[in-house]
């Protein structure tokens, strides 16, 4: 019997793969398929894949010509299938011509002419139809307008800006500005919210009422009304509106919420999250209410692994700030600590000020740390009281975990469902937490003598 092995995404199945996978099936007797893993597909770079891994493999089987599915996880897997299943062929496409003469050592290697005109990829970009405004300041425009370009499903309308650093930056790259949000939103069908916080609700607020989805940086606006006003007026047009915190979309902190799901520490006693950095110095004075302070700068991001482990039910809560404008309400540094019945979650944010950003989840059995960057992590680590037991994971971060948060609001728009992986009430116990520092409510404790 001669055996053969192939492999690919099967993304929208079409002729092309058909055709392909017919003279797969014609070089020998048994006929094994790799439908690749969403993560590897992720890993490779390959993140506008529409369909689901048992979708694609579905439809594999349903083409009736795989003798046996396998699944792809992991780079160098081909080799460990080839010699488990006693492969004699490894076929592929003519695209590909080239790439895989290594597996010569092991069986003979065979480059199948594919189909001209018809490929997932451009399937993809013919069915590319939302186009996405963005509207906010500085050069952080310039990295997400990038991302879009990563992403298929999705492009770029325009940007709306008033710095003329960013208006040149962008017209040089051929992206349509304008200073005017009202002839932004002419042109798009959603809008990503990039501004400074004290513009979100309006900015969203303009965009839902003239049936536009919404994709807003967090915190999405400084009071719990406003948010439930949005909130509403999505829900009633029937429109995606989202909360983007990139660094929920990105696989390894996925995965680490999963792990944790699992009690592979335990039961949870504590969170300690830190995110800091040296943007804005604190002699820089005087602050204006469009200046980003520690808590709108890191806030939402220190309180996403808190609120998503230990759940939004806190019984207590004690805020410790230093404000460096107190009028202002400019805070250079914040802590804040949650008390939940059988834990404790432990945040430091600050703007001028530099420490380890690090999280630390501790467990009865063990912890997980995630070193600094944690929100920009591809590794963590599961460690015990028996070193040999701990564990190293290693997950691909492309994007800063940006591109993966756009697909998934392109999805939520295509499917007309929710497809977000931060919950309402995640964001909810955000915007309470940013509306009670800014009012100036009790538990909150001002440091008054720093330097």
């Amino acid at each position: 019997m001669t055996k053969v092995i192939t492999y690919g995404t099967y993304d929208l199945l079409h002729y092309g793969h058909i055709r392909l996978l017919e003279r797969a099936k014609a070089l020998g007797d048994y006929l094994i398929v790799g439908v690749t893993s969403d993560d590897f597909d992720k890993a490779r770079g390959k993140i506008n894949v529409k369909q689901s891994l048992l979708e694609r493999i579905k439809a594999v089987r349903d083409t009736g010509l795989a003798d046996e599915i396998i699944v792809e996880e992991y780079e160098g897997q081909k080799i460990d299938d080839i010699r488990r299943y006693g492969a004699d062929i490894f076929t592929v496409g003519s695209d590909w011509k080239g790439k895989f003469d290594y597996l010569k050592e092991y069986c003979t290697v065979i480059y199948l002419p594919r189909t001209e005109g018809v490929s997932s990829s451009e399937i993809r970009t013919a069915q590319r139809t939302v186009r996405l405004g963005l509207v906010g300041e500085g050069v952080v425009l310039s990295k997400y307008v990038t991302e879009c370009g990563f992403v298929n499903g999705l492009s770029v309308a325009g940007v709306c800006t008033q710095d003329p650093v960013t208006k040149a930056e962008m017209s040089a790259r051929g992206i349509y500005t304008t200073p005017n949000y009202e002839d932004l939103l002419a042109q798009s069908e959603a809008i990503y919210i990039v501004s400074h916080p004290s513009k979100h609700y309006d900015h969203a607020r303009q965009a839902l009422r003239t049936g536009k989805h919404v994709l807003c940086e967090s915190p999405i606006v400084l009071k719990s009304r406003e948010l439930a006003e949005l909130f509403q007026l999505a829900d009633e047009q029937g429109l995606t509106f989202m909360e983007a915190i990139k660094t929920a979309y990105a696989t390894a902190y996925y995965r680490l919420l999963l792990l944790l799901k699992s009690g592979c520490i335990g039961e949870i006693v504590s969170l300690d999250v830190t995110c800091t950095s040296l943007k804005v110095l604190p002699n820089e004075m005087p602050h204006t209410a469009q200046d980003w302070s520690s808590i709108c700068s890191w806030g939402p991001l220190a309180m996403l692994p808190i609120f998503q482990i230990l759940g939004t039910d806190y019984l207590d809560r004690t805020i410790t700030t230093w404000f460096i404008d107190e009028e202002a309400r400019f805070d250079a540094f914040t802590k804040i600590d949650f008390l939940y019945k059988n834990a404790v979650g432990t945040l430091k944010v600050g703007k001028g000020i530099k420490s380890e950003g690090e999280l630390i989840i501790s467990g009865t059995k063990g912890y997980i740390y995630v070193p600094a960057p944690w929100w920009k992590t591809d590794y963590f680590e599961i460690r015990y009281e028996k070193q040999s037991e701990n564990r190293r994971c290693f997950y691909q971060l492309d994007g800063e975990g940006i591109r993966y948060e756009l697909v998934s609001f392109i999805k939520s728009i295509e499917t007309k469902a929710r497809n977000e992986y931060i919950g309402r009430d995640v964001t909810e116990a955000i915007t309470k937490v940013i509306e009670i520092f800014y009012n100036g409510s009790n538990n909150l404790r001002q440091i008054k003598c720093i330097g």
